[in-house]
């Protein structure tokens, strides 16, 4: 006949032993512990760690311990199933022969697993990033590429912008009342513009002033007007 208290007495001891700095008994009736698992270090000595917690049932070995995980360190929750998955398929392949140990065993190596894990999201979510910008950089680059459907879309709002503008210039033109007109708008809204030259015209000849004193000599002038040969424009000649 199996006893099962001694076989359990017997394993905590070397449980103990083996984990000293990670091992706590919890209690006695029935006999319950925690161990803390930590993964090997990784690149940036970064570590993940998990505290199990074990429970012996009455006919263990014959019979699975009880487990589950106390507290965990840097797990993502899909990491926790996957140690759960593991500890119920290490138990049922050891039936029968204590399985502590074994089952410690089996999880540090897959938190090693994890940290290297991490380790490879981590330099593929880096290599994502170098992509995204490569690929930004190098569409900043080229630019968009000009086809006749995107042109005709932005000649159109071109369009639109520019008429709105334009409307908007008149606008503010008119309510400050600063429009300018053209030649042809300045006659056809005032039509004293058709006269204006004729009657400066008027005005400048109506005010012409003469200077006598270029012509107070000319009585000295023997002038025969009858002579053939006169010729007014030889009076301003010089024949000396």
């Amino acid at each position: 006949m199996t006893d099962y208290g001694e076989e359990q007495r017997n394993e905590l001891e070397a449980i103990e032993s083996i984990y000293p700095d990670s091992f706590t008994v919890l209690s006695e009736e029935p006999t319950s512990f925690t161990i803390t698992v930590t993964s090997d270090a990784g690149e940036n000595e970064e570590t993940v760690e998990v505290t199990l917690k074990f429970t012996y049932v009455e006919k263990y070995p014959d019979e699975s311990p009880l487990w589950e995980i106390a507290s965990q360190e840097n797990l993502e929750d899909s990491d926790t199933e996957v140690i759960l998955t593991l500890l119920k398929e290490q138990a049922e392949e050891n039936l029968g022969m204590v399985m502590i140990f074994t089952l410690v065993t089996a999880v540090q190596e897959k938190l090693n697993e994890i940290v290297d894990q991490i380790k490879s999201r981590r330099e593929e979510e880096n290599l994502r990033i170098e992509r995204e910008a490569e690929e930004a950089e190098k569409c900043a680059f080229q630019g968009t590429v000009v086809t006749i459907e995107n042109f005709l879309l932005w000649k159109a709002s071109f369009d639109q912008d520019m008429a709105e503008l334009n409307c908007k210039k008149q606008k503010d033109e008119e309510l400050s009342g600063k429009a300018k007109l053209t030649g042809k708008q300045l006659f056809e809204t005032d039509h004293n513009l058709d006269t204006s030259d004729i009657q400066f015209l008027e005005d400048v000849g109506n005010s012409v002033e003469v200077d006598e004193s270029l012509f107070q000599d000319m009585e000295d002038l023997d002038l025969d007007e009858d002579d053939p040969d006169f010729n007014p424009l030889d009076l301003g000649s010089d024949e000396d």
